[in-house]
């Protein structure tokens, strides 16, 4: 069975992710969507939130799992037995320090291979920072995300 692990904070997941690990699940027999904690960037959400917001965004999906981690992301690759790690290109600013972190990745665990995806068209300009934002400045978010996660972002940014 080969399996790949896509890794990020997803805070918020975003339709660029989706769409993403739905290209990932026709290649691969298993994606594991791995969702870190990564307090360093100060994530909106909790490491729980953010999985099952996960979860209900690629809930049509069966052949995608949804985890945390919170440790070194290629001991986890081989933890899970990922053979492979998805990482997504936006645009050409972010392949540097894709590829930066691929080399530093392969200097780590050999074994494990860093595959590269760019979303669709219609994807390519979303983020998460981004859509945090406009959800922040009481924007309609519903375009770029998972209605739960729209809904969960409204409920955050209205204090509840």
């Amino acid at each position: 069975m080969r399996k790949i692990l896509y890794p990020g904070t997803f805070d918020p997941i975003t339709h660029g992710h989706t769409d993403l690990v739905e290209r990932a699940a026709r290649l691969f027999d298993q994606v594991l969507v791995a969702v870190a904690k990564s307090e360093k960037k100060r994530p909106l959400f909790t490491l729980e939130e953010r999985i099952e917001l996960a979860r209900t965004a690629l809930a049509h999906l069966p052949n995608v799992e949804v985890k945390g981690f919170d440790y070194l992301m290629v001991h986890f690759a081989r933890d899970v037995g990922a053979h492979a790690v998805l990482r997504g290109l936006r645009a050409v600013s972010d392949f540097e320090y894709e590829f930066q972190l691929a080399n530093m990745n392969r200097a780590l665990s050999a074994e494990i291979e860093t595959l590269f995806l760019t979303p669709a068209e219609q994807y390519s300009y979303i983020s998460s920072s981004l859509v945090r934002e406009i959800a922040s400045l009481d924007g309609d978010v519903t375009p770029f995300v998972h209605p739960a996660v729209a809904e969960a972002l409204r409920r955050k940014f209205e204090g509840g």
